[in-house]
């Protein structure tokens, strides 16, 4: 893929008033997932789950690519359509997870790094015959004594920016996730100054690799108060906070930052998102690629029974919407209560 056709990926990734579901947990999340409505996580179960999200009437109004697992991008919905085509219909694009995981570093207790850089060349190569057009890696970064150290945060910038050029090299968008976990009774100025410091060595290591910024997405965490932290920060500090950190780290040249939910409440993220644009206009769009913050309330209702795919889908709509309002600062509570 040409370097224009990557910008053009990445900016349609982030057009206005949409953004990016995550739908791309490995067997051992959909299992957990599954196991909180107490349904079998099976082929089966997996497939009609992701189907009743994907043929969701309009959501195309507000989602504008999917992460997909590796079994699902090569998962066909019950009429036979592959998943990766329905979307395309739809005018969504379809997107790859293509880390393997978080795995310990030896020597540095607390700490993970991410693997999947063996190979990735060639999987890449299928996915894109598969018809991706974007990619997904994700880091792993923990606040607690003493950590991250530098060594982790090196270790995860180094394996973040290889993979975001091997994806360019491919012709696909990558969607950069460097992760500060909420977890931890850490203030909301610890959080800031980690997610500061990771995104500055992580966009050091991108510029190192040649990767090119204006064909990719970042995907980061919000500046939040850890979540045992007795103090908790409320909206308008979060917003403040985390786009102060963006501005002093990530490039004009990036077309869009699509926050991850990292566990908030769908609405909280919601909220999180609006304030964020009430602040703006920003150097570059700011969306969402959220995966419970978008689908808790609707697999909740669904249940696994198929008499419930009408009600789960009219709440994964209502959800999509409201964050879609959220990007342009217009989202309101009053939209909860009319759902």
């Amino acid at each position: 893929m040409a370097k224009d056709e990557l910008e053009a990926v990445a900016r349609a990734l982030v057009a206005k008033g949409k953004g990016i579901l995550a739908a791309d947990e490995s067997m051992g999340t959909i299992k957990r997932r599954f196991d909180s409505i107490k349904i079998e996580s099976n082929e089966n179960n997996r497939r009609a789950y992701r189907e009743m999200l994907f043929t969701t009437k309009g959501i195309e109004e507000a989602i504008s690519g999917v992460i997909l697992f590796d079994e699902t991008l090569r998962t066909a919905a019950s009429d036979g359509t592959p998943f990766a085509q329905l979307l395309s219909k739809k005018g969504i694009m379809p997107g790859i997870k293509v880390d393997k995981g978080p795995v310990d570093i030896p020597f540095f207790p607390g700490e993970v790094v991410t693997e999947g850089l063996d190979g990735l060349r060639g999987r890449l190569k299928e996915y894109k015959e598969l018809g991706a057009k974007f990619a997904k890696w994700r880091a792993v970064i923990s606040i607690g004594d003493r950590i991250p150290t530098t060594t982790c945060l090196e270790a995860n910038a180094h394996a973040l920016a290889r993979y975001a050029a091997l994806c360019q090299e491919a012709g696909i968008v990558p969607i950069v996730e460097p992760e500060v976990l909420l977890d931890g009774a850490h203030t909301i100025d610890r959080c800031e100054e980690v997610t500061q410091e990771t995104l500055r060595i992580t966009f050091f290591r991108l510029l190192e690799q040649r990767v090119l910024l204006e064909g990719m997405i970042l995907k980061p965490s919000m500046v939040v108060s850890g979540k045992d932290c007795p103090k908790q920060a409320d909206v308008d500090e979060v917003a403040q906070r985390t786009i102060r950190v963006l501005k002093r780290t990530v490039p004009a040249a990036v077309p869009g930052i699509a926050f991850l939910s990292g566990g908030q409440s769908a609405e909280r993220a919601t909220e999180h998102l609006n304030a964020m644009n009430a602040l703006g206009p920003h150097p570059w769009e700011v969306s969402f690629s959220y995966a419970r913050a978008l689908q808790d309330p609707a697999i909740k209702a669904w249940k696994g029974e198929p008499a419930n795919v009408a009600a789960a889908q009219k709440i994964f709509y209502r959800r999509a919407k409201c964050n879609s309002a959220a990007r342009n600062g217009s989202y309101t509570k009053q939209m909860e209560a009319a759902a």
